[in-house]
């Protein structure tokens, strides 16, 4: 068999024919050359297979699932069928700059010991770009467990990539988990390993009309479904917990979201790993926000 290529990109997709036409293009146009891409279509009924086959290479494979089963599962199935001892993801509305697996391929071999990056990005949205641009910092197990629980750090999927025996040994993503699966695998990650958060740009990211990290939408649901599978957030970071919830409720009432905040607050009440009262929210509204600067001062100083 063939030597395995230095890196493998894992794209899901899902009837966005044409956004994902881009995606694959972006990493055609990528320095370096010895990659593969798995592209898993999700059952798509827009002409995304048929689309997909016209973009002929030999580094690009085409997994087709029969029917829609989520991200997460389409995501694992291009883990699975890859080769590559580094993996990277590249959701199908977004797109790399052309030196991302350079760059990202360099540091894996200048440092052994790193199984995890998190790079940078550029958010367009609505013909406006916006810089996310992290602070550097080498993180420790627990730095990086404090970075995702405070959100210290920018995520997004397209920005991680991961040693694969890292990543097979934290268990792939949860395919039960609609969103914050970014969130939920670096978790899982930091209990054996650290990562290099990195400030330069390597891609860009496109907030599509069908976008389910679309601000508000779901998060309470998704974020009692993070704290439940990580009782690091009940042991060690409850006020930050209650936290991330009060301040979703102030963004919502401040926007004029009365309704949704309403609708959140009961989501949270309902939910055996949240279930704040008003009077906790609202407690640990300060202390919460000083935690959180606490721990940013910490990563920016470290």
């Amino acid at each position: 068999m063939a030597q395995p290529p230095r890196i493998a990109v894992i794209t899901p997709t899902r009837n966005r024919r044409d956004t994902v036409l881009r995606a694959i293009d972006s990493v055609r146009a990528q320095s370096l050359s010895d990659w593969e891409h798995l592209v898993v279509d999700d059952g798509s009924t827009d002409g995304t297979r048929e689309a997909l086959a016209g973009r002929a290479d030999d580094r690009l494979r085409v997994l087709s699932l029969p029917e829609w089963r989520g991200a997460n599962a389409a995501r694992n199935a291009g883990i699975a069928a890859s080769r590559a001892p580094l993996v990277t993801f590249l959701d199908s509305d977004d797109v790399f700059l052309p030196a991302r697996l350079e760059r990202t391929v360099a540091l894996f071999d200048r440092d052994p010991g790193l199984a995890v990056t998190i790079s940078s990005f550029d958010h367009e949205k609505n013909g406006s770009v916006r810089r996310i641009s992290n602070r550097p910092a080498r993180l420790d197990p627990s730095g990086l467990e404090q970075a995702i629980v405070a959100d210290t750090v920018s995520i997004a999927g397209t920005a991680i990539t991961v040693r694969r025996a890292a990543l097979e040994q934290a268990g792939l993503f949860d395919e039960t988990l609609m969103r914050l699966q970014d969130r939920d695998l670096l978790l899982r990650l930091s209990r054996r390993h650290g990562a290099l958060v990195l400030p330069e740009v390597d891609w860009v990211k496109h907030t599509s009309a069908d976008s389910i990290s679309l601000p508000h939408g779901g998060y309470v649901e998704a974020f009692a479904a993070l704290v439940a599978r990580h009782p690091c957030y009940r042991e060690r970071y409850a006020t930050l917990a209650a936290y991330m919830v009060s301040r979703r409720l102030v963004s919502r009432i401040v926007q004029g979201e009365i309704g949704g905040a309403w609708r959140d607050y009961r989501i949270n009440r309902a939910s055996p790993s949240l279930g704040h009262s008003a009077w906790r929210l609202m407690a640990a509204y300060g202390p919460g926000r000083r935690e959180r600067r606490r721990l940013r001062k910490l990563l920016s100083d470290g």
